[in-house]
């Protein structure tokens, strides 16, 4: 894996040798990464990896046409040859008027803030298996727990650098680490699964091993024998780590290619009332430490925080260069790429603000509902916005949790969802999205 200083100096003499061939301009981005993971099953070490690797992606345009390659190897010659055969690749494919680098105008400019990404770690191999081991045993430790999917524990560093022939060249680093476990609590019919698990930046804010086994083996021990529902109308109330899936299904409606395409359900929706006044949600890409942070976008644009819904109001489109030209707005400093094609539009670190009533209170009003703990499937359609998701959890009888429920569907329309979303105030930033415990009121659930 290289430095930041080498893999930008692979990126411009890339960019010279596209010049050279023949392309009006160009951009590559270099990711490299390298971790090492360790898993045990029973106590015992059940495997133990080491990865590296590392990927240069060129993208290049003569005119308004355009072509994407990447390439592993790194070599002189090959990237050579890579440049080459995007070149012809670009003088062959179709035009498109949107199709472009971002505005140069627009680029990064002055220092990058300090993110503090890389804590400089790399811990040893029996510390991760140790890690691994003491979540497990806390996990197995619990009563009721039969047996184990083990746990984990791992450790990596990333690269990531961008150069644009605007004259664009920057990259940064970071270091990543995470601990889990995954067990299984009685037996039979009655047998249920469940897990925990804790990401990030450094090395010293990862939570105890412990802490997250042991959450792991109640959370299991939980759902044993569980039953099932009828058909029925009721509240349903979100967990904070299932409900970030929400926030994921309302930013992929409003990314500039949706809305250039017109397949978004929020395509009508700019800067009016998606959420309840009660609702903020905000992306902030400069969050220390953040599992998302960065200084600049896919495209060189600098990052800046945001609330994409302010007091219920959407304030506009998650937006790359391309789908803005198309859109006739200006770009967002949302681009987000990998090597093999284009760049796309997405969020950074994302949450939703915490709301006014405590989680009890949020759940002590509902005399009969469902409590989600795990979502199942995809069924989602982002022309409509129907949601039909499988889901297991528990009855909510008289404002307490009940007994575990398993084998049921809910749904609704998420527009309608997000009308009637009210938030608890137990917000905690653990992942790269964040929300508290969520309530929606008139959600449909089937059962047997």
């Amino acid at each position: 894996m290289l430095t930041v200083d080498a893999a930008l100096s692979r990126l411009i003499d890339a960019l010279a040798a596209a010049k050279g061939a023949g392309a009006d301009a160009a951009d590559a981005v270099y990711v490299g990464d390298a971790s090492t993971s360790v898993s045990v099953r029973l106590g015992v070490l059940e495997d133990i990896g080491r990865s590296e690797g590392e990927e240069i992606g060129l993208r290049v345009f003569v005119g308004t046409r355009s072509a994407s390659v990447s390439t592993s190897d790194l070599s002189p010659a090959a990237i050579t040859a890579v440049v080459g055969r995007a070149v012809a690749m670009a003088r062959e494919a179709p035009a498109d008027d949107f199709a472009g680098l971002a505005p140069a105008d627009r680029l990064m400019i002055g220092a990058s803030p300090n993110l503090d990404l890389d804590d400089g770690g790399d811990p040893a191999g029996d510390t991760l298996k140790a890690l691994a081991i003491a979540a497990e045993d806390a996990a197995r430790a619990v009563p009721g727990i039969t047996n184990s999917e083990g746990g984990g524990a791992s450790a990596g560093r990333a690269v990531t650098a961008l150069a644009t022939s605007g004259g664009f060249a920057r990259g940064y680093r970071g270091t990543s680490y995470g601990v889990s476990a995954s067990v299984i609590a009685g037996t039979g019919q009655a047998m249920q699964r469940d897990y925990a698990y804790h990401t990030a930046r450094h090395f010293a804010d990862l939570d105890a091993a412990d802490a997250i086994g042991r959450e792991a083996g109640e959370r299991a021990a939980a759902r044993v024998d569980p039953a099932k529902l009828g058909t029925q109308a009721l509240p349903i109330v979100f967990d904070p780590r299932v409900g970030g899936s929400l926030l994921g299904h309302f930013v992929g409606a409003i990314t500039g290619g949706a809305i250039a395409r017109g397949t978004s359900f929020l395509r009508d929706a700019f800067d009016t009332e998606v959420f309840g006044s009660g609702v903020t949600i905000r992306d902030e890409p400069h969050r220390h430490r953040g599992l998302r942070s960065r200084p600049f976008d896919g495209e060189g644009l600098p990052t800046a925080a945001r609330a994409i819904i302010d007091a219920g109001r959407l304030t506009g489109w998650l937006m790359d260069s391309a789908s803005a030209r198309q859109l006739g707005l200006a770009p967002t400093g949302h681009a987000v790429r990998g090597v093999s094609g284009p760049p796309g539009a997405g969020p950074s670190n994302l949450h939703m603000l915490a709301g006014a009533a405590t989680r009890a209170a949020l759940i002590g009003g509902i005399a009969h509902g469902f409590y989600v703990t795990e979502l199942i499937g995809m069924g989602v359609n982002g022309l409509t916005g129907d949601y039909s998701r499988g889901a297991s959890g528990f009855l909510i009888v008289d404002g307490e949790l009940a007994g575990p429920i398993a084998e049921v569907t809910i749904a609704g329309n998420l527009k309608d969802m997000f009308r009637h979303l009210t938030p608890a105030d137990d917000l905690v930033f653990r992942h790269a999205t964040n929300v508290p415990t969520i309530r929606i009121d008139g959600m449909t659930l089937a059962g047997a």
